[in-house]
């Protein structure tokens, strides 16, 4: 039981991630004001939010949420066996690559440290990715 719920949990948060960046497909720009202020706030950078970056970010977001649930039990993958598992561990190492970039940016490097970003990184993003990835490498070893 305690694996479908890490599971369940971890997909839906990747899947949410997943729905974000589809949403922004459409041209909203939703928190933000304008796509200048989405990817400040987002990345931290100016990068352009167009269906060609933020479809296949979306597709491997959807993708890991999938084999996620299959590693827990909660749906069934036409696949080999290990792939789910693997696939977990992907997941895992993605989000440990990212949790460790948000730990470096929060010690202010080649970060503006008094950007929407910045705070946000701190307050959401890295402990987020943190939790994640540790429920992720958690369930890549069942």
């Amino acid at each position: 039981m305690r694996k479908s719920r890490i599971a369940g949990g971890l997909a839906a948060v990747l899947g949410a991630d997943s729905a974000a960046h589809l949403y922004w497909t459409t041209g909203a720009t939703w928190p933000a004001g304008d796509a200048a202020g989405l990817s400040q706030a987002v990345l931290g950078a100016d990068v352009p939010f167009t269906p060609p970056v933020l479809v296949p970010l979306a597709a491997v977001l959807a993708g890991g949420a999938a084999l996620v649930l299959a590693q827990g039990g909660l749906v069934r993958l036409p696949a080999p066996a290990a792939l789910p598992r693997w696939g977990t561990r992907a997941v895992a190492a993605g989000l440990t690559l990212r949790a460790a970039a948000g730990l470096v940016w929060a010690t202010g490097t080649g970060m503006e440290t008094g950007s929407v970003f910045y705070a946000l990184n701190v307050a959401l993003y890295t402990p987020l990715c943190l939790a994640a990835a540790a429920a992720a490498w958690h369930l890549g070893r069942a």
